[in-house]
């Protein structure tokens, strides 16, 4: 049974009140049936490379056939009703992002040189899309608001779901960028001087690097990627609108937030170097020189003569920036600081982190997203060393007690950290010692034992992959939902929705989503979607990523996940559901009517 007319209008008059919008307004809207949308996600419309180059190897992207959910029955053991399509009701939608990096395409601090040193170890040092990140962010803002209603049930978005490397290296600036576009508001994406670009892409000895007014002097040219004229300077001088997310979103933290390149600890060398004038422009500058120069082995004297090459730009390959103390490198607290300074609209406040995190140095968290749902954001980035991760001992107890409370409460819950199953393998420890260190396969039989977890959101890799985490005897278990990244192709997100079959089993409803920039670049567009749709189509190109592999099988895109129901489901009302739907609808509308 559902909301009864008194508590539909008393709730009525309260969400109206919270969210400044008339009490007919609100009334109208929440009284209006849930009903299904043809939204525009990979259901309708895929993007493909076309079929034949156009110069060299290089293709563009044309749009393609949608693409119908695939059921999975890993978990269930069996085929489910075929029924169950008439009976079933949302328990919750949501968005899940991952791997957004927004990139600061000049700071001295992104060694873009060491893609000459090791192309095929440092494939993402120096992207041919690196200028644009914090369009394509925009556009998937935009992606995710024409798509605030479920395809399968007519559901409301309610939340969205960071799982880290948001910002791309440390950098104040990059977190400041991605927050204002998740939160809504315009960004200029350039640091350093005003309206010129300063980097890899303009200078002609960094030919490892695209240099879109002219690549036939780098690895690009050969290929067949286009001259596009005054592409750097739009880049960085034409601001970013971004409408923000509708709904609240939560983060985690990404080992490219946590340390320098993903890889290790900055020290202050390298603080120093982000904000200074100096930029390697080849690898001889950044291996010889300024890699050297900071080598621990290196007597005092030969330290000090290369600190005055530096000073007075003497160094072969380093070029003289513009310094800019906005791009300052972020300790730990500070990257959780910067998102409890983030406004309380669209919220939460901290995103997931609050005071108490900043006062401990605590990095992990938990929220309440409704009566009968909980999250839990782990911190799996390693400091000590490595680009992969584990669940340090106090997260790995900390967890399994929160998951036990669940079971005991009847609450449902989701896992949200940044490395998945194939990357949750880090041993390195300091030189000082640490805790013990939790890996894939343990960390993965402690979750089996509480049935309630049914989903682990989770990035990293930058490809889609969806693993089902059977029990023993092949029944039940939870989904590993791993989702691409907005930096290399397909730059897709998700949409996942969680519904009760009212059957005995639950389904996982798991969509691509591509960003709402046109599928199909138009030359010489440089408007803000003509630059998110250019993103993607180099992105496409960009073979060092290998972006064939990135979009997952059939299986890792649009897909209908089931599992025996966790709990009885039943317990959890159709009043509880209406009333959370009831403020998910409500801040739609107060975002713009997208209820």
């Amino acid at each position: 049974m559902g909301l009864s007319r008194r508590r539909f209008i008393a709730g009525t008059a309260a969400l109206a009140a919270v969210w400044g919008v008339s009490r007919e307004v609100m009334g109208r809207a929440l009284a209006a049936p849930l009903r299904l949308v043809d939204a525009p996600t990979t259901l309708l419309q895929t993007i493909k490379m076309s079929s034949q180059p156009v110069r060299g190897d290089y293709r563009t992207l044309v749009a393609a056939p949608g693409e119908e959910f695939v059921p999975r029955y890993d978990l269930l053991g069996r085929e489910a009703d075929a029924g169950r399509s008439t009976s079933r009701r949302s328990l919750y939608y949501l968005a899940h992002l991952s791997d957004i990096h927004v990139i600061d395409a000049q700071t001295p601090a992104r060694m873009d040189a060491t893609q000459s040193l090791a192309p095929t170890l440092f494939t993402d040092a120096c992207r041919p899309q690196d200028t644009l990140t914090v369009h394509v962010l925009a556009s998937v803002v935009d992606s995710v608001v024409n798509a605030t209603t479920s395809t399968v049930t007519g559901a409301p978005l309610a939340v969205a779901l960071n799982t880290g490397d948001s910002s791309d290296n440390l950098s104040h600036l990059e977190t400041r960028w991605y927050i204002d576009i998740l939160d809504g508001g315009e960004v200029t994406a350039n640091s350093g001087a005003v309206g010129t670009y300063e980097g890899p892409q303009a200078w002609s000895e960094a030919t490892y690097a695209y240099h879109p007014e002219d690549p036939s002097g780098d690895v690009y040219g050969p290929r067949g990627f286009p001259t596009i004229p005054g592409l750097l300077q739009a880049a960085v001088t034409n601001p970013v609108q971004s409408q923000g997310l509708p709904v609240p979103w939560y983060s985690v933290y990404g080992n490219h937030d946590s340390t320098f390149m993903g890889t290790f600890r900055a020290d202050p060398s390298l603080f120093a170097w982000a904000v200074g004038d100096r930029k390697a422009a080849t690898g001889d500058g950044l291996g010889v020189n300024w890699l050297q120069g900071f080598a621990s082995d290196l007597s005092a004297a030969q330290m000090a003569i290369n600190a005055l090459r530096q000073q007075f730009g003497l160094l072969p390959g380093i070029k003289v920036v513009t310094p800019d103390p906005a791009r300052k490198l972020l300790e730990r607290t500070e990257f959780m600081q910067a998102h409890l300074d983030s406004p309380a609209v669209p919220g939460p406040v901290g995103h997931g982190w609050t005071q108490a995190n900043i006062d401990t140095g605590q990095t992990w968290w938990s929220a309440n997203l409704t009566p009968y749902l909980r999250v839990f954001g782990l911190d799996t980035c390693n400091l000590a060393a490595g680009a992969d991760g584990a669940v340090p001992k106090d997260q790995f107890d900390w967890l399994q007690g929160q998951l036990a409370q669940c079971q005991a409460d009847g609450v449902l819950a989701i896992v949200c950290s940044h490395h998945n199953s194939y990357t949750l393998e880090n041993g390195a420890q300091p030189l000082w010692g640490g805790q013990p260190l939790i890996h894939a396969e343990e960390f993965i039989a402690m979750v089996q034992q509480y049935p309630v977890c049914i989903a682990w959101l989770n990035g990293h890799t930058h490809i889609n992959t969806i693993t089902a985490h059977a029990k023993n005897d092949g029944v039940g278990g939870f989904w590993e939902i791993t989702t691409a990244s907005c930096v290399d192709f397909p730059q897709q997100q998700q949409l996942i929705e969680f519904v009760d079959n009212r059957d005995g089993t639950l389904s996982i409803f798991v969509t691509s989503l591509d960003h709402a920039a046109s599928p199909t670049w138009t030359p010489g567009d440089l408007s803000q979607t003509g630059l998110a749709s250019l993103s993607r189509e180099l992105a496409a190109n960009a073979w060092l990523n290998e972006p064939a592999l990135r979009a997952g099988s059939a299986l890792d895109r649009n897909v209908e996940l089931l599992m025996p129901a966790p709990l009885d489901l039943g317990a959890i009302t159709d009043a509880a559901i209406e009333a959370e739907q009831m403020k998910a609808r409500a801040q739609l509308l107060a975002h713009g009517g997208a209820a």
